[in-house]
């Protein structure tokens, strides 16, 4: 045997991780995006090939589970194959991929062989990693347009759109798709999938496809019947986890699961759920965005509808298992589907947080949000339960003094208002509601309902031009504040009419879970002919603060019941309540391995003291999660300030997102831009 031919083999990962914008994932080790070459160099201490042949072969798996053998000079389009030419002191071996080859982790053997096919001398085995490869026109996932490309690949940092449709509030994420070790995390996160865990060879061989590889993270994502990353949680005890409120990004959720040996992170809501799957669906190449649908349905019997039962007597509301959230967050990722029909390539709606089983697995998707638009529901993957989250009708019932239900009102225009991602060119807010469905009350609309199989709904009976109006109305309030209802019942007619006013103000969540009765008011109303009567309810925080959730939220309900008129006048308001923004300060010039330092200041907006005060910091690029707790207490307008020594160490316009949370206040955010050199 020769011995000593093959000194080393170079991978010259910086320069192709630069050719293959991998750069900011590692520097060191070499990441390349399939469908595009790269080139090594085998050094050698003379002329190998006289005698020899080169001979490449990779493999995937801890065990080898697929080995390829990778030819010379092959020029096929679906193999991989490499071409040599010798250069000083060795042979410069480019390597050619398929644009379909598989994703992962790939180990690479070079060897010398005789001419007879003996093997003569084998270096070190070496490793790489193969990425998706949205800029290669072969790959399924390839997106043309580059600025698009910046944002939904290379941006690690996120606008996620919260509240409600009528005050939409924007929070930062940091995606940090690039940070350390995030992309080994995101192939452990494919190899802990229950169907890597049954048959990894089988679930390798379909790595190749972008289809699979995200239906298997937003089942991954939730940990829910598989080992996956976060579990949810709802009903606002946190105590023995992270209120999903307080996480400001993906990255320490990530490093979390992975050191605790895939174990659940507690806890996550949908917005948590898709910001960790925009992250692991970035990192691997697949183009992804979050999405906010507001007013959105969970339709659990599939009938198109969410049924409101209102008693008020008892002040509960049933929904039969039906529910409508204020907002819910998935992600649309961009893709051919080869699996489906022409016209249903482009976004795909991935949902990862666990609300219904699909196929036995809790996952969503990949649904064409084409299909959506069109109401072609036989398309994979829940495209009916997808359609029904933008399209089902709210149907409001209230329970009779003699027990039975009673119709007040069918919306058919309230469900997917508002469907939000972030912007290509900023930070605001782009709406994309018209790619999920054509305008409300449009012709092709009323053709996609009955090809759906919702029928065309006739708009509701509208009320006589003479019956009572009733509706509410309320400034911006702040949390801490009191403040005033002004519920407005309106005669239009020509007569002096009477009724009866119940007004139900109720504490809940984001998703609508009841998390208190505020006060209840009940009064009969005359209201001579053409004019307005205008009852006020004073709200004062001692009596709602008890009440909210995290997401400060209040509802409000009122019901007008006048004799004489077939159905009574129901109308719904949702209140959010907000918090003056904390400012954050990080002055000077940024430079990477300079350090710097960050200004972060508070006012207490609360009549009370605030205890157990937290500022919790993160920026990819610029410092790891850190938290600084504050000592003390915090008194009812009092400012609270921190500072904090950072060192940048990556170069490009860098966010440092922060956030604040107390025993009576939490999910007070603030943002500073950092433009690092």
């Amino acid at each position: 045997m020769v011995v000593g031919v093959i000194l080393d083999v170079d991978l010259r990962s910086l320069e192709n991780n630069l050719a293959h914008r991998t750069k900011e994932i590692d520097p060191g080790r070499l990441i390349v995006r399939r469908g595009q070459p790269f080139s090594i160099i085998v050094h050698c201490s003379h002329d190998p090939l006289q005698n020899h042949m080169l001979n490449l072969v990779l493999s995937l798996g801890e065990r080898d589970e697929l080995v390829i053998s990778v030819g010379e000079d092959m020029w096929a389009e679906d193999k991989w194959w490499f071409r040599q030419q010798e250069v000083q002191d060795g042979i410069l071996v480019t390597l050619h991929s398929p644009a379909d080859a598989i994703i992962g982790k790939y180990d690479l053997d070079v060897s010398l062989t005789s001419r007879g096919g003996r093997v003569v001398e084998k270096a070190k085995r070496l490793h790489f990693h193969l990425l998706f490869n949205p800029w290669c026109k072969g790959d399924a996932v390839h997106l043309p347009d580059e600025s698009q490309l910046q944002e939904y690949i290379m941006n690690e940092n996120g606008v996620i759109f919260m509240g409600t449709a009528d005050f939409i509030r924007s929070m930062h994420w940091n995606y940090g798709q690039f940070e350390d070790f995030v992309m080994d995390i995101c192939f452990e996160v494919l190899d802990n999938s229950n169907d890597a865990l049954k048959n990894l060879e089988r679930d390798l061989k379909k790595r190749c496809d972008p289809v699979y590889i995200s239906r298997t993270i937003t089942a991954m994502i939730n940990s829910a019947g598989d080992r996956g990353v976060l579990t949810g949680r709802w009903d606002n005890k946190y105590s023995d986890g992270v209120s999903p409120s307080r996480w400001t990004g993906s990255v320490p959720i990530l490093e979390q699961w992975s050191k605790g040996r895939c174990r659940a992170v507690r806890y996550g809501q949908c917005w948590v759920f898709a910001a960790v799957a925009c992250t692991v669906l970035r990192c691997l190449g697949i183009p992804t965005r979050l999405i906010t649908n507001f007013d959105s349905a969970h339709d659990t019997d599939g009938n198109l509808s969410i049924d409101y039962v209102q008693d008020y007597g008892s002040r509960g509301m049933e929904t039969k298992g039906d529910s409508t959230w204020n907002f819910h967050c998935w992600v649309e990722s961009w893709m051919k589907r080869q699996d489906l029909p022409e016209g249903n390539d482009g976004w795909q709606v991935l949902d990862p947080t666990p609300q219904e089983l699909s196929d036995g697995v809790y996952c969503c998707g990949p649904c064409p949000v084409a299909a959506i638009k069109e109401g072609n529901l036989s398309m994979k993957y829940d495209a009916p339960f997808v359609f029904a989250e933008v399209n089902a009708d709210v149907i409001y019932w209230v329970v009779q003094p003699d027990g039975r239900r009673r119709k007040v009102n069918v919306d058919h225009m309230r469900v997917g208002r508002s469907i939000s991602t972030k912007s290509v060119y900023s930070d605001k807010r782009e709406d994309v509601t018209l790619h999920y469905k054509y305008p409300e009350g449009s012709e092709a609309e009323r053709s996609v309902y009955k090809k759906a199989g919702r029928g065309t709904t006739e708009p509701s009976q509208p009320a006589s031009e003479k019956a009572l109006q009733l509706s509410v109305k309320h400034g911006s309030p702040i949390l801490g504040t009191d403040f005033d209802l002004i519920i407005e019942v309106k005669n239009p007619g020509g007569k002096s009419r009477t009724a009866e006013l119940t007004v139900l103000v109720q504490g809940v969540s984001y998703n609508h879970a009841h998390r208190g009765d505020i006060q209840e008011h009940s009064t009969s109303v005359t209201v001579p002919a053409y004019e307005v009567h205008k009852e006020v309810l004073r709200l004062r925080y001692e009596d709602y603060a008890k009440c909210l959730s995290e997401h400060r939220l209040i509802r409000v309900r009122a019901l007008l019941e006048a004799p004489g008129e077939n159905e009574p006048t129901m109308t719904v308001t949702n209140i959010p309540l907000s918090v003056p923004e904390m400012l954050v300060q990080v002055p000077g010039k940024a430079a990477v391995h300079r350090p710097m330092m960050a200004y972060i200041s508070f006012t207490n907006p609360l009549p009370v003291p605030l205890r157990g005060g937290v500022f919790t910091l993160e920026g990819a690029g610029l410092l790891p999660q850190t938290q600084m707790r504050i000592k003390g207490e915090v008194g009812p307008g009092q400012k609270v300030a921190a500072k904090l020594s950072l060192t940048p160490f990556r170069a490009g316009v860098r966010k440092l997102v922060v956030d604040f949370d107390s025993d009576r206040l939490m999910d007070v955010k603030g943002v500073a831009t950092v433009f690092v050199r």
